[in-house]
């Protein structure tokens, strides 16, 4: 037995010179120290030996495998440092070079414009609010006074999860959970997403942004609309701008208004931004209906409120002078890259 633990050693010192990787090193270990390992099945057999015989040859084991054990903890630090050493000279950086230039973005026209606008009616005392695009039919219709079956519904055409649950066609759903929610004054502005059942062309998608407001309060009159509307075309388009407002209808204010500004490119005397006309429509707003107050617990004998509504993509478009919509959703950098 003392000869097979000496082959066994001078075996094991041979292998370990062909070991070049920790793999091989791994494999080397489970052939000599494994559960069925050469060393593990000499020492088996050491039932066989007389008692003065096997103090002797388990000594002899023990110093063996202790070696072998050695072996393998030095040749696993040299394999680890000419690991390290290989990385380090494969990954090293020429300090020398000059480096790559990295492209700083830019926010999308539309970042640019909504932050804008946000900018404005901030500086005039609104709040900023939000809710689901995922949203409940009866936000975004019935508690607007747009009932199952109103006219309306067919100019809102959306997507509908299910027969209750739809793609939200305006951010006006946002201002009926905020006056559930909170009593008068209420001063917001809603900006997000929305979507209708559009056919895509050069000023129509399926998805496109709002940014609607809300002001109710004591003694909230159509002047106080107005006038709020008027400073913040004069903020947005300039002090010379001029606006004008034509009756128009929706169903949840009454009276309802368009607002015209006088055209930015013409100064009002007619072009073909304008269409010859002098004047831009830019949104739409009215007094909020009392039954709309009434749905959501306020009583219209004693608070008033107006709403606007701004879309942005068109907002945009008249600021830069940009005739196709589809430009903003193509991510075209010959086009962002103006901004």
């Amino acid at each position: 037995m003392k000869q097979q633990l000496n082959e066994i050693k001078q075996a094991a010192v041979a292998a370990l010179g062909n070991v070049s990787s920790k793999a091989e090193l791994e494999s080397f270990r489970i052939e000599f120290l494994g559960k069925k390992g050469r060393l593990t099945e000499i020492l088996r057999g050491m039932g066989k030996l007389s008692a003065e015989e096997r103090p002797v040859i388990g000594q002899m084991a023990n110093d063996i495998r202790s070696f072998i054990e050695s072996e393998i903890e030095a040749l696993s630090s040299r394999l680890d440092m000419q690991l390290l050493e290989k990385k380090i000279a494969e990954e090293k950086i020429d300090v020398t070079m000059p480096g790559k230039r990295q492209p700083i973005g830019k926010k999308h026209p539309l970042t640019k414009v909504l932050d804008e606008l946000k900018d404005i009616f901030i500086g005039m005392g609104f709040e900023i609010a939000e809710g689901p695009e995922v949203e409940l039919d009866y936000y975004n219709f019935e508690a607007l006074n747009i009932p199952k079956g109103h006219p309306a519904r067919d100019t809102q055409d959306t997507f509908y999860i299910n027969e209750n649950v739809l793609l939200r066609t305006q951010t006006s759903p946002v201002q009926i959970r905020v006056m559930e929610r909170q009593k008068p004054p209420i001063k917001i502005i809603a900006p997000g997403r929305v979507y209708r059942s559009d056919a895509v062309d050069a000023t129509h998608s399926p998805l496109f942004h709002q940014i609607e407001g809300l002001v109710v309060d004591k003694g909230i009159t159509m002047s106080d609309l107005k006038g709020t509307l008027d400073a913040f075309c004069k903020k947005l388009y300039g002090d010379k701008t001029k606006t004008r407002f034509r009756p128009h209808h929706f169903p949840f204010t009454e009276p309802s208004c368009e607002l015209d500004i006088s055209c930015p490119a013409c100064n009002g005397k007619g072009c073909r931004v304008c269409k010859n006309e002098g004047w831009i429509e830019i949104l739409g707003a009215g007094m909020v209906h009392p039954r709309v107050l009434q749905i959501c617990n306020i009583d219209p004998q004693i608070y008033s409120g107006f709403a606007f509504g701004i879309g942005l993509e068109r907002t945009t478009m008249r600021r830069y002078e940009i005739d196709d919509i589809r430009l903003f959703y193509e991510n075209d950098l010959r086009f962002l890259l103006q901004f």
